[in-house]
């Protein structure tokens, strides 16, 4: 899962990253709400933790401009304000949940796994689409119509996780790369090539009549073709 924190507060910010990896969340970190907003414009982050008093842009306003722009991905913001018409302009500008500093790292954690839960309208860890499904506990993805199941790479559970999350949708090659690979890798196309076989080759080991279909000059669709 990709975490957006936007927090101007360095040694706060710190704290929150280190929890964050502990938990085996990827984090990207950004200290003014202009860069979070420019970053959460490419459509990659599972979730979006804000700050609210940031220069530039203040958390309000990048959760205001995020869901102007269709950005979907649940939203949590952190601040020292506890007064019931911040909580209440917070959730008017497209949060999702609001919990005021100081807050116990286990709240925040809870937090977040309730607000990914109801993102990815997942029962138990299970995501399901066609004839598949994906324990996003143990990476295994199953054929829901013979049983069979695989253990998945994690650049693999990774791919079929947002493509799930994203059914219906065409992802271009720069979003699944972005996503997986993240805005400080280097990864080359070719890698969106290889770990797209790799996982064509999963679904194909356990029969799935859900396949990733290219979409000539787009990008990747998740399908489920009729027998």
């Amino acid at each position: 899962m990709k975490i957006l924190l936007a927090e101007d507060e360095r040694r706060m910010a710190q704290a929150l990253k280190e929890l964050l990896k502990q938990e085996n969340y990827e984090v990207d970190h950004f200290e003014d709400g202009l860069s979070a907003l420019d970053a959460i414009e490419g459509d990659v982050y599972d979730m979006i933790i804000l700050d609210v008093m940031m220069p530039g842009m203040n958390g309000f306003q990048v959760a205001k401009n995020a869901r102007a722009k269709g950005i979907k991905a649940p939203i949590l913001m952190l601040t020292a304000k506890g007064e019931v018409d911040d909580k209440v302009e917070g959730l008017d500008s497209g949060a999702d949940d609001y919990l005021t500093k100081p807050f116990m790292a286990k709240e925040l954690l809870a937090r977040i796994r309730a607000l990914l839960r109801r993102n990815y309208d997942a029962q138990d860890g299970i995501l399901s689409f066609g004839d598949i499904t994906l324990n996003t506990n143990s990476a295994t993805l199953t054929s829901s119509e013979n049983g069979q199941s695989i253990r998945l790479s994690d650049k693999e559970f990774r791919i079929l996780e947002y493509m799930i999350a994203n059914k219906g949708n065409i992802l271009t090659r720069e979003q699944l790369a972005l996503k997986i690979w993240g805005y400080d890798n280097e990864a080359e196309y070719n890698n969106v090539e290889v770990y797209m076989s790799f996982t064509r080759k999963k679904l194909a080991f356990i029969h799935a009549r859900t396949q990733i279909k290219a979409v000539r000059g787009i990008g990747y669709e998740l399908r489920c073709e009729d027998v």
